[in-house]
């Protein structure tokens, strides 16, 4: 599970990256780049997604070595 979510982070980041480059700042929020944005912010969420499943799977993990 650790690798698949460092996976996703990895390819959710070069999205990022990617985007990034096709956003024309000149316009922003025009054509391809509206789309570039919205791909930016939903890699952004996928990001935080993978973040918070790697923290609660630590800590399902520390309650089991509990019991």
């Amino acid at each position: 599970m650790k690798v698949f979510t460092i996976i996703l982070s990895v390819i959710a980041l070069a999205l990022i990256i990617f985007n990034c480059t096709q956003i024309n700042f000149n316009a922003p929020f025009e054509g391809q780049s509206m789309i570039a944005l919205i791909t930016i912010i939903a890699s952004l969420c996928v990001i935080v997604m993978m973040a918070i499943l790697r923290t609660s799977k630590r800590i399902e993990d520390q309650v089991k070595g509990r019991k």
